[in-house]
């Protein structure tokens, strides 16, 4: 998993840890809609937390072009502070001493099946792999990539960042340069754009009913998580998206030509293009189920 340490960064991985079905190689963190050292701890803290000790974390040193404000980076100093993530004097979960952009590499050409790559940040981590060691391409056995705006307005919003067009996703603006790498490769990409994620607001409902499982740590702490984000505009961004690798059948996927724009006022727009890149969007998802499942799966 490589996610950018977001309120729902950390979310999505609490999802992924209770699945399964699938098997944690590890977490890379990247510096993008955080602070790099308190999203590398807060990440440690939850995996103590869920008893996923085992599971190593790697800090990327990777950089993108248009950072994110710092108004949404300081979230992972608030996180990090949780007294539910505060219990304990040491933290288990180990923090490797290499970069994650090269651990990512370690990690797929070690693996002896093909991997897939659960991102909900930017993809710098992945296009640094593919120009580092062309060989791990065929490691990757596909990309599941919460990012992107296809056929809806992006989130970088103008008076955030003059010169911008208000096309583009975040994730994908950070860095347009290496989603275009990405998207020159031949591996199979599947993302969760903003068309689907802005159907699946986190409601004051929703929040609640976590409150009512707060007997169950994690429940507690996602629960405080989303009251942190409340009174903004918050979607199920990572989480929808990493919720697919465990329901594929919760959703319905569309495929669209497209192309990553990389310069001028609509840099890091996913672009509709006939006889661009093939790529599958998730296009529908079954709410409830969804809802329902989220529920049940932080209820330990």
């Amino acid at each position: 998993m490589d996610h950018d340490g977001g309120v729902d960064d950390y979310l999505a991985t609490m999802l992924l840890m209770t699945m399964h079905n699938v098997q944690p190689l590890g977490i890379v963190v990247t510096p993008a809609d955080c602070y790099a050292e308190p999203a590398v701890s807060a990440t440690r803290k939850i995996l103590d937390l869920m008893g996923c000790d085992r599971v190593p974390v790697a800090e990327s040193t990777v950089r993108g072009i248009n950072p994110f404000p710092r108004l949404y980076r300081r979230d992972s100093f608030i996180v990090d502070h949780f007294p539910i993530l505060n219990q304990n004097d040491t933290i288990r979960t180990p923090l490797l001493t290499e970069p994650g952009q090269d651990f990512t590499i370690r990690v797929l050409r070690e693996s002896p099946e093909p991997v897939t790559l659960m991102v909900t940040g930017p993809l710098t981590n992945v296009a640094h792999a593919l120009d580092t060691a062309p060989e791990v391409e065929a490691k990757i056995q596909r990309i599941v990539w919460m990012g992107g705006a296809l056929n809806v307005s992006g989130n970088v919003e103008k008076n955030w960042e003059p010169g911008q067009d208000g096309s583009a996703e975040w994730n994908a603006y950070w860095d347009p340069i290496s989603v275009a790498r990405v998207w020159r490769s031949q591996i199979e990409i599947i993302v969760c754009p903003l068309d689907l994620t802005n159907n699946v607001p986190v409601t004051s409902d929703l929040v609640y009913k976590m409150g009512k499982q707060r007997k169950y740590p994690v429940s507690d702490l996602a629960g405080q998580c989303y009251a942190l984000v409340i009174p903004q505009d918050y979607y199920f961004w990572d989480v929808l998206a990493t919720a697919y690798l465990a329901h594929p059948e919760f959703y319905e996927l569309r495929e669209w030509e497209t192309e990553i724009v990389t310069h001028g006022l609509s840099q890091g727009r996913t672009k509709i293009v006939p006889g661009g890149r093939k790529i599958y969007a998730m296009d529908k998802v079954d709410k409830e189920a969804f809802y329902s499942y989220i529920l049940q799966q932080w209820a330990r």
